[in-house]
């Protein structure tokens, strides 16, 4: 008996259930943000939300959050429900899954750093890292050429 590493097609299957939860769980974020209706719009959960972190915010991200995102908080609450959402379709599907992961990495991380969390070093486990985490695997893996349609884009690039 041969003694080395499991074969390749394992390692895609694993690869492949990583995409599909991280394609999950920014498309339950994305999907729920969109049907409530109530968190991009004018006073919704997006302003809130960004009001609170700003809080706990200094220096040049509290600029940003206070001088460009509270003020155009509509247009960033539909940059990040359809940002959730269209990064969870393509992780699902395997689609242009890079794309999906810096996506995922771009958003995770602005939420990590919209809360402060920087500051403290706990919060270097919390979900957004875990996130972009799990969104970075589908970046530097080729996570869509198994069970995703990736996979058949390669193939017709090729010919």
């Amino acid at each position: 008996m041969q003694e080395g590493l499991p074969p390749v097609r394992r390692y895609a299957t694993w690869l492949a259930v990583v995409r599909i939860y991280a394609g999950a769980f920014w498309l339950i974020h994305g999907i729920l943000k969109i049907a409530g209706g109530s968190f991009a719009g004018p006073g919704g959960a997006m302003t809130r939300m960004v009001g609170g972190f700003a809080a706990r915010t200094t220096g040049p991200y509290h600029a940003f959050l206070t001088g460009v995102v509270l003020t155009h908080a509509t247009l960033f609450g539909g940059l990040v429900e359809w940002g959730e959402t269209l990064a969870g379709v393509s992780l699902l599907l395997g689609l242009f899954t890079r794309l999906g992961g810096v996506v995922g990495i771009f958003l995770a991380l602005n939420y990590w750093l919209a809360k402060g969390a920087y500051a403290a070093p706990g919060d270097y486990t919390a979900y957004e890292i875990v996130a972009a985490v799990l969104s970075a695997i589908n970046v530097v893996l080729p996570t869509g050429r198994f069970l995703g349609l990736d996979a058949a884009l390669g193939t017709r690039r090729r010919r």
